[in-house]
């Protein structure tokens, strides 16, 4: 019964967002043999300016770049 839970950072479209669920979705499936209806995927989307990775937030990051 696989649950995988993935934060991503806010400002993906809903089809892609979509598109993760689907395609982490057949992964599972596929390499754990669990029925469809035993997999859960849930998909945080996290503020950029609450995302920090070697002390700079993604926000930080992408007004920089």
């Amino acid at each position: 019964m696989p649950l995988i839970d993935i934060s991503i950072g806010r400002g993906r479209t809903p089809e892609q967002l979509r598109a993760l669920i689907a395609g982490v979705h057949e992964v599972a499936a596929a390499t754990t043999g669990a029925a469809d209806e035993n997999i859960t995927v849930i998909v945080r989307e996290v503020d950029k300016e609450l995302w920090s990775r070697t002390n700079t937030t993604i926000a930080e990051r992408e007004s920089a770049g």
